[in-house]
């Protein structure tokens, strides 16, 4: 049976799913186990000067399975928060979590003391991990089953070592948090099941093998450096060159110095690196796999990336975090001839683009997105009333994006439909920030567009109206809305007028907003 297989499976969730024949069965953790006993001397993570091979990775997950469980009473199925930025710190916690058949539950670090907060109540989490000066951001919170807030130092436990724990493929290996059309974020279950699918997905699709460095530029509490950077890699015995924070010199440098031949970011990250001076010059060629997703990708940068790096294969790939990222992917001899597209469905995934009333679409005819397949997770978090609005007909997910299928299958994303925008990747759904707006005593109408950006892909802008004599102060509202949303949601622009445009039915006509904008 040839590993990449497919074969049609009734799945325990009710869903009839395609699904990798030949497949590990036995969740992350046994993943990392294998390598540390296949390739124990094989660096596996690097972070600065600090290196760290197979052998180590897993004593270090031991170790910290070991002081959860012992010290702090984790145990199957307790939600574990992890606040912590890109550092080999949070793949030691959250394998941990694997270790023990526990919840990894990484949390943004860009995001405000409330959003926090809500997470880890809606959760549930008994013990949240974080660096110091991220932990500051929840104190005094009413978090009544938070038992234990820890700083990684804490997990220092050598002995007795955790016991061993039963993993199954539809056991919840973290939930990742999305901001959610309401205003209140969705906890995606995202199972082994969903992850196992997902890491080979990318490796069939990208054509990856087992030397593979790939270089994490973006956040590992995002699916894209989870699952396909840090998990890919243990997947593969590959390493993973980790950046505490994205600089163009630190990305280029990395690249040339630690071999790099795979990366998988937002299309701003290459667009700054090309703009940097270091690249001139800059042959890197070992770097083989480019990939790209989370927001439009400037064909002129494609161009100039093939242009300058004649070997690298580059691929645009859609996903969401309900799809444990990878739904399509553009394969690399269409990068340029087909730039527009985001390539065709991957082969566990099936896709149908629907109208209003539900009904499947025409080739070529655009409608919302649906997709279904083993890497869709289950559900959300305690949230019956999503589960029942966003999946349909057998386990299909509502994407809320504006999608069209030629007769070919290349996908075309063309709208959002849930009304959102992306500034460098970053999701931001503008009804989150206008309820925030809304909390202002001096505002009385808030709308929130997202206006062109040549690197970040696009800005976020409120337009407000006043309310009746009171004038509004745009940085002491920016500072407003800091102290609630993630740095990322904070409008850059705010415009005052004295009205919004509506149509006869009372909606803000938001096209009109945008059109008014300058580019």
């Amino acid at each position: 049976m040839h590993a990449s297989e497919i074969r049609i499976e009734d799945h325990p969730s009710g869903r009839r799913l395609r699904c990798y024949a030949e497949r590990p069965t036995r969740g992350l953790w046994a993943m990392l186990e294998h390598q540390a006993r296949t390739c124990p001397d094989a660096e596996a993570l690097i972070l600065g000067d600090r290196r760290v091979s197979y052998a180590q990775f897993a004593v270090e997950v031991e170790r910290t399975a070991a002081s959860l469980y012992h010290r702090f009473g984790v145990r199957p199925g307790a939600r574990v928060g992890m606040l912590l930025g890109n550092c080999l710190e949070f793949a030691f916690v959250f394998y941990a979590c694997q270790r023990l058949g526990a919840i990894a539950m990484p949390l943004g670090t860009r995001n405000a003391g409330p959003e926090l907060a809500y997470m880890l109540a809606h959760a549930g989490a008994k013990v949240l991990v974080g660096e110091p000066h991220l932990l500051e951001r929840v104190q005094g919170a009413e978090l009544p089953e938070l038992a234990h807030w820890l700083t990684p130092d804490a997990l220092d436990h050598v002995a007795p070592a955790a016991p061993d724990v039963h993993i199954g493929e539809d056991d919840i290996a973290c939930i990742l948090y999305t901001s959610g059309t309401t205003g209140r974020p969705k906890g995606a279950t995202l199972t082994h099941f969903n992850f196992t699918h997902t890491v080979l997905h990318y490796q069939h699709g990208l054509g990856l093998g087992a030397e593979e460095r790939t270089l994490v530029a973006v956040p590992l509490f995002h699916v894209t450096g989870l699952a396909a950077q840090l998990l890919l890699m243990v997947h593969l015995g590959g390493c993973s060159v980790i950046l505490a924070e994205f600089k163009a010199d630190r990305f280029l440098d990395a690249l040339e110095k630690e071999r790099i031949t795979h990366t998988v970011v937002v299309p701003s990250i290459y667009v700054l690196c090309l703009r940097n001076p270091r690249a001139e010059g800059m042959t890197l060629p070992h770097w083989r796999v480019a990939g790209y997703g989370g927001a439009p990708m400037p064909e002129s940068c494609v161009t100039e990336l093939a242009q300058r790096f004649p070997g690298l294969r580059m691929h645009n790939i859609y996903g969401a975090t309900e799809t444990c990222s990878p739904t399509t992917l553009n394969p690399a001899d269409r990068a340029l001839s087909h730039s527009s597209s985001v390539g065709q469905a991957l082969p566990c995934a099936e896709l149908r683009v629907v109208d209003e009333q539900g009904r499947d679409v025409a080739p070529g005819a655009s409608g919302e997105l649906l997709i279904k397949g083993p890497m869709v997770v289950p559900g959300y978090w305690d949230n019956p009333e999503a589960n029942r609005s966003s999946f349909v007909d057998g386990g299909y997910w509502r994407s809320g994006d504006m999608a069209s299928i030629d007769a070919e299958g290349q996908v075309r994303i063309l709208d959002r439909k849930k009304d959102m925008l992306s500034r460098g990747g970053y999701k931001v759904y503008c009804v989150e920030v206008e309820n925030v707006l809304y909390q202002h005593p001096a505002v009385l109408e808030a709308a929130v567009i997202g206006v062109p950006d040549a690197v970040l892909g696009e800005r976020v802008k409120t337009v407000l109206v006043p309310r009746a004599g009171a004038e509004l102060q745009r940085e002491e509202l920016r500072a407003f809305c800091a102290e609630r949303l993630a740095d990322y949601k904070v409008p850059e622009l705010v415009d005052v007028v004295a009205s919004l445009p509506r149509n006869p039915a009372g909606k803000v006509m938001k096209h009109l907003l945008r059109e008014a904008a300058p580019s």
